[in-house]
């Protein structure tokens, strides 16, 4: 009997959410969201037909809870549950709990989970199938070297760590179980040989058909940062055998459904070896959709539903191949089904974080978020204009696709749909993914895991890697013209704010003797003049200062937050003009213009005592949660002795002293909830004897 699938509960949240409702709704699909307190206002919720609370904001008391999860879909009349990724979408139990509930599970078997939920046990069926692995040493010595430690129940670079000193192995062990264990439940993790400059390569699958392969090597902290289909430079021996592979393990298993087997090739060798198979949806999917197009969401649905395949499967080539045809075979909305994969996709990952600051999560409001609808272009966003990022989940606020004929031809498009996004409140890594898409190294396919850890694009968590500082270093006149723009927008923004005098120009003099000055936190500052002509900038024309309207975003349909001051400047240099949309938001300034974003901030004509800070204060990197503390007051500390450890979106940040000396305060408790630069400890410097007797 073909399962009934007219109403889904998805059990996620965020750009996965959306993407499931969309294709639910091509198919006249009713859709229920489920949120968690911190999650209510973003977009997926307002997108859902229904929409059920899940109360509490952490993943444990939300969508982690399967339980919760099940009584909640039968609360809402749902007869299938789709598991987007994470979570609980390879979770075995939970999808025999939505089957044991007479709801339809929208993946593969619980079976099938099973055998691939357990790294080490899928390497053994793997190996016994004839896919390649790589074997991990029982008593490494320093021959061995490098290792990594990885978590067996999860992914995403959670739980590993990669060891090049053997005295350091037991210590990394300890740090990937604690990480493993609050991911994913489960603190399991095994050794094996690290590749140092090997490539990511993983191949789609929909029950055991093959839909091409990706290429998912440039990464930070072992999380996927692009992805390109199909994996370029990959010789066609090379590709058929991982094809094959992927088959195989397919097979082995008796998988139903979409799923993605994942490889680690070598270059040098052209040997690749099995790494894991992710038995869900992928981040990743839709570069495969853009050069098939197909829809994978809909062949989900179908697999589930068990809808006999097409007559005549496609023939197998290059790309497209069958083992067994795909149960219930769609084409995608634009009704094509490609047999090779046609042109080329490269998926980018907007996050919320520093990469300048060894990739820190950021959190807050963005009070703008548009992303420009370009032909070519995709936008899969979990998040709108006046969205709050929270510390509770991942930081990927969006995944943007460009589509062209060409590898060169849509990284040019990526790159310049980046350029025009308008992205502020919080900082991204907008920038690194600008200049890795332009880089030499990376049009030129010399692509591997060690990409940006190797000083690729604002790699290394190097210097520079903050939009300000990168732009300042390729355009300093164009610059000066930014901080121009943006001491003009703030002093309109005060002339249209004032309640008396909103005619006269802010630090309007009879006789222009001395300019006004805005100073900003990056060392730079601006200077104007206020006339009854309005205003005057030496070495620039200002042409026009007008308040420009709030728009709607391409992503979402909700508007610019009206406590934002938004002001269009345009300013012209030797006959050439410049628009810039300048956004003042209290002290920050965010400006958007033909060189792409910059954010500065006033530096406060007052400074409040309160915000001041010890000498030797160890301050919160970023909001999270305080899961270990070493020490106690009065324990005497080494320069880079690890202190305590906090945790912000499921990844682990260790906060070490900052010089030798003793721990005089200590506010951080286990369990405790800290903003971004709060106080967690002080430590004392240590005096020598020659210091205190010169003080004596």
């Amino acid at each position: 009997m073909t399962p009934v699938i007219s109403r889904v509960l998805v059990a996620n949240r965020g750009e996965i959410a959306s993407r499931v409702f969309r294709t639910c709704r091509r198919l006249g699909i009713t859709t229920v969201a489920v949120f968690s307190d911190a999650d209510e206002a973003l977009p997926y919720v307002a997108e859902a037909d229904l929409a059920v609370r899940l109360p509490g904001s952490a993943p444990s008391d939300t969508y982690l809870r399967g339980d919760l999860v099940v009584a909640t879909a039968l609360k809402a009349g749902a007869d299938a549950i789709h598991p987007g990724y994470g979570f609980l979408s390879e979770n075995a139990s939970f999808a025999r709990a939505v089957i044991d509930a007479g709801l339809t599970w929208i993946g593969p078997s619980p079976e099938s989970i099973d055998a691939m939920g357990s790294k080490i046990g899928a390497k053994a069926i793997m190996a016994a199938a004839g896919v390649p692995v790589l074997s991990a040493p029982d008593r490494p010595t320093e021959a061995d070297l490098p290792l990594l430690v990885k978590a067996s129940a999860g992914g995403g670079g959670r739980g590993m760590r990669v060891v090049r000193s053997l005295s350091a192995l037991e210590d990394e062990i300890a740090a990937a179980r604690a990480e493993a264990e609050s991911a994913f439940g489960d603190g399991t993790v095994f050794v094996e040989p690290y590749v140092e400059r090997g490539r990511h390569v993983e191949v789609q699958l929909v029950d055991s058909s093959v839909f091409g392969d990706r290429d998912c090597s440039i990464q930070r902290r072992h999380q996927k940062v692009l992805e390109e289909a199909p994996a370029p430079g990959l010789p066609d021996d090379v590709r058929t055998a991982m094809h094959d592979a992927a088959r195989k393990a397919a097979e082995a298993i008796d998988y139903r459904g979409a799923g993605t087997v994942e490889f680690l090739y070598d270059e040098a060798t052209q040997r690749f070896w099995f790494l894991e198979m992710n038995t869900r949806l992928q981040v990743e999917h839709p570069v495969t959709e853009e050069v098939f197009g197909v829809d994978l969401v809909e062949l989900q649905i179908s697999s589930a539903r068990a809808v006999p395949g097409l007559d005549a499967p496609p023939p197998s080539g290059s790309g497209y191949s069958t083992g067994e045809p795909v149960v219930g075979r769609v084409a995608s909305a634009s009704g094509r089904i490609e047999t090779t994969p046609q042109g080329h996709a490269i998926e980018v990952r907007l996050y919320a974080e520093d990469p300048a600051a060894d990739y820190a999560p950021q959190t807050g409001t963005l009070t703008r978020f548009e992303i420009p609808a370009m032909e070519g272009i995709r936008v899969e966003a979990g998040f709108g204009s006046g969205s709050t990022v929270t510390p509770f989940y991942d930081a990927m606020l969006a995944k943007v696709i460009g589509h062209a004929p060409t590898r060169a031809e849509s990284a040019r498009r990526l790159a310049a749909a980046l350029r025009r996004a308008r992205i502020h409140g919080v900082r991204t890594n907008r920038e690194q993914l600008v200049a890795i898409l332009e880089s030499p190294e990376f049009l030129a396919e010399r692509l591997s895991t060690a990409f940006l850890a190797d000083g690729g694009p604002l790699g290394a968590c190097g210097a520079g890697a903050t939009s300000e500082s990168a732009q300042g270093s390729r355009w300093p006149r164009e610059q000066q013209e930014v901080r121009k723009a943006a001491a003009l927008a703030v002093a309109e923004t005060a002339r249209a704010t004032r309640k008396v005098q909103q005619r006269i120009p802010v630090g309007f003099r009879t006789v222009t003797s001395q300019p006004q000055r805005v100073e900003f936190t990056d060392g730079t500052s601006a200077e104007w003049y206020g006339g009854r002509d309005g205003y005057r900038v030496e070495g620039v024309t200002v042409v026009s200062i007008r308040a420009a309207r709030p728009s709607r975003t391409s992503s979402t349909s909700e508007v610019v937050p009206s406590s934002i001051s938004e002001v269009e400047v345009v300013l012209e240099v030797d006959g050439v003009r410049s628009t810039y949309d300048v956004c003042v938001t209290g002290d920050r300034i965010d400006v958007d213009g033909p060189f792409g974003h910059t954010a500065l901030e006033r530096v406060p004509r007052f400074v409040d005592p309160a915000t001041q800070v010890a000498e030797g204060s160890l301050l919160a990197p970023m909001p999270g949660s305080v899961v270990a503390v070493h020490v106690v007051i009065g324990d005497r500390v080494a320069e880079g002795q690890p202190l305590l450890v906090v945790e912000a979106m499921k990844m682990q940040h260790t906060v070490v002293a900052p010089r030798a000396g003793t721990v005089t305060e200590l506010a951080a408790t286990i369990g405790r909830q800290v903003e971004a630069g709060a106080v967690l400890a002080v430590v004392e410097g240590t005096q020598s004897a020659d210091t205190a007797e010169e003080q004596a």
